[in-house]
């Protein structure tokens, strides 16, 4: 038995998707992504494809398909998956306050905000098994309030490898955003640092990555790496620094391009919203609001 993990890197939106399998046939997806053209509102599933490629190369059978947070830069691929492959579609018990955000902001007064749309909710600290690999969800709120990481063992004995979606980038780029609705910086300060808590051979495996001239882009860091370098919470940064450093850097950022499209989406679990009468689902664009 041990623990496989194969990255995609989908360079439209500097996302990372995992498929993690237990050696024995069973895997789970973390964070897979759908494309989306915003100019002719038009999905491509080739980054899916991509994994599902994967996925039936190797013989396996989808166990999970696990979402960090409710991406705003990119719609989820879990659904595609998810209806090809099976598997629980599972994210952190904290999208619920994510969904009562932004049902407001998109006038979506159908849409229910007790996270039904996902098929488990995590609770902080809940243990579950991907096939024979244990592994745990960690809530690491800040970025969003729903934000998860997930840690699992290697049975083999080598370091646990940890997903922690947007809450950490490569050392050379520091952090999140934590300007969203609902989003912290203070709350994100401890959520890293209890990540950086963990062994420093820790692996952690990362959604993105936007990384500069010279440098190609990386899906994964150790602990032991962000405490000594992180240009945002390396070690010896107080709270404090942090929290200042990140709001004045907050301010300057432009809206993901893709936000509006991927929040709407990606609050009902990666589904479009119920189509009008003429069988066409469609988007809003909510004017002057955000």
């Amino acid at each position: 038995m041990s623990l496989s993990i194969r990255s995609f890197f989908d360079a439209a939106t500097a996302t990372f998707s995992h498929v993690v399998d237990d050696g024995a046939g069973v895997c789970a997806v973390i964070d897979p992504v759908l494309g989306f053209d915003a100019h002719s509102g038009r999905t491509d599933a080739r980054p899916a494809e991509a994994v599902a490629a994967h996925i039936e190369a190797q013989g396996l059978r989808v166990q999970w398909l696990l979402e960090t947070h409710a991406h705003a830069d990119h719609l989820s691929g879990a659904p595609w998956l998810q209806q090809r492959f099976g598997g629980t579609l599972a994210i952190g018990a904290g999208i619920t306050h994510v969904q009562r955000e932004f049902r407001g902001v998109f006038n979506a007064g159908d849409m229910a905000v007790d996270g039904s749309q996902f098929n488990r909710l995590f609770a902080d600290g809940e243990a579950f098994a991907i096939g024979r690999l244990q592994a745990q969800a960690l809530h690491v709120p800040g970025h969003t309030p729903a934000d998860v990481a997930y840690r699992i063992a290697d049975p083999a004995g080598g370091p646990d490898a940890v997903f922690v979606g947007d809450t950490l980038f490569m050392p050379d780029l520091g952090t999140a955003r934590c300007d969203f609705p609902g989003g912290d910086a203070p709350t994100m300060f401890r959520s890293i640092r209890r990540l950086l808590a963990l062994p420093p051979e820790t692996v952690l495996y990362l959604c993105h990555d936007y990384p500069p001239a010279g440098r190609e882009a990386a899906c994964s860091t150790t602990v032991a790496a962000q405490r000594a370098g992180n240009i945002h919470v390396r070690d010896g940064v107080p709270e404090a620094d942090f929290v200042a450093r990140r709001r004045a850097r907050d301010v300057t950022l432009a809206l993901p391009a893709l936000m509006l499209p991927s929040v709407q989406v990606n609050m009902r679990a990666g589904r479009m919203p119920p189509p009008d009468a003429n069988g066409t689902a469609y988007l809003k664009i909510p004017v002057d609001r955000l």
